[in-house]
């Protein structure tokens, strides 16, 4: 599962270059994905460009995309308290995310 922001229309570089380096190692190949947008509710895209930048670098990859596990869950930031998602709303979705990733391999 990833959650990553978008930066400039895509996705941060360093998390790019990151996933580049498995294309071709075969550490990604065959592997369950799927992403969680966690962007807050005013981003203007609401993170679908690095989304798509995500999903054609996991293609190259080899990854087996979980469609069904990608999911938009807008968080603001009154949301999370001590560093975790306090809406039980919001969790109960983030974990219906992870149980059809798991369900999904």
């Amino acid at each position: 599962m990833i959650c990553t922001p978008e930066y400039a229309g895509g996705l941060p570089g360093s998390f790019k270059n990151l996933l580049d380096w498995t294309v071709g190692g075969g550490e990604m190949y065959g592997k369950p994905v799927a992403w969680i947008n966690a962007s807050s509710v005013a981003a203007p895209t609401g993170g679908r460009d690095a989304h798509d930048s995500l999903r054609k670098v996991l293609t190259y990859a080899g990854a087996k995309i979980v469609e069904e596990a990608c999911v938009r869950i807008p968080v603001a930031r009154a949301d999370v308290a001590g560093g975790q998602v306090a809406d039980p709303d919001l969790r109960g979705r983030i974990a219906v995310a992870v149980k059809r990733l798991r369900e999904g391999i």
